[in-house]
């Protein structure tokens, strides 16, 4: 599919990457320290699952429980810090154009369709099989995957503590920027799922920026 929209980084600077991540398809880079990585959700109500290493430490990754428990808020947004379960910071969400940032909702995987949807859909690739065949690239394997984020994704909580997958929040063009606040390997799955809202039973591209701001070092 051709992007049709234009786009620009949410933080201004020397532009150290710049590619669109596939529909369904995985994604991955080291981001420096002091970079920001901007996601566009190119089309709207697309999920990028979302997983976040320390660059020379791989035992180093986020974690929802401490990120959580720091900010008092099950949802991310401007402001929040990804925190490892040491509770270091990994990168900062230093702006935002949509609001409000799933934590809870998990990964997809060929296993939970099977159990949410029925063994028709057993074949469907998912976010699971995407983080492991990216992450094999960094020898990232099925131990070291964790609860991850999803950006872009609406997962209200009810009253009851009953969780739903609607509608996400989001719209064509919008963004958010990730500082990176020590060097960094991001590993992202672009939701293949089908089943439910979170991707308007439609997966399509991302774009996925690197810029480095005037006067950090090279």
């Amino acid at each position: 599919m051709t992007t049709t929209i234009e786009t620009a980084p949410l933080v201004p600077g020397t532009v150290i990457l710049d590619e669109e991540v596939g529909a369904r398809g995985p994604w991955s880079a080291v981001v420096a320290a002091g970079d920001v990585l901007t996601i566009v959700d190119l089309y709207g109500n697309q999920a990028v699952d979302t997983l976040i290493y320390a660059a020379d430490d791989h035992r180093q990754r986020y974690s929802a429980a401490a990120t959580v428990s720091a900010q008092r808020n099950l949802f991310l947004t401007t402001g929040s810090v990804l925190r490892t379960d040491d509770h270091d910071a990994l990168m900062t969400l230093v702006a935002d154009e949509v609001g409000s940032h799933d934590t809870v909702g998990g990964a997809c995987s060929q296993e939970s369709n099977t159990l949410r949807y029925g063994h028709h859909t057993k074949h469907q690739h998912a976010c699971v099989e995407n983080f492991l065949a990216e992450g094999s690239r960094w020898g990232i394997g099925k131990r070291d995957l964790v609860s991850n984020i999803n950006f872009f994704m609406n997962v209200p909580v009810d009253a009851d503590g009953t969780l739903g997958i609607v509608d996400g929040l989001s719209a064509p063009g919008r963004r958010l920027a990730l500082r990176a606040d020590r060097d960094v390997l991001v590993l992202v799955s672009n939701c293949p799922q089908i089943n439910n809202p979170c991707n308007g039973f439609d997966p399509t591209p991302v774009r996925m920026i690197v810029t480095r701001p005037a006067g950090a070092p090279a």
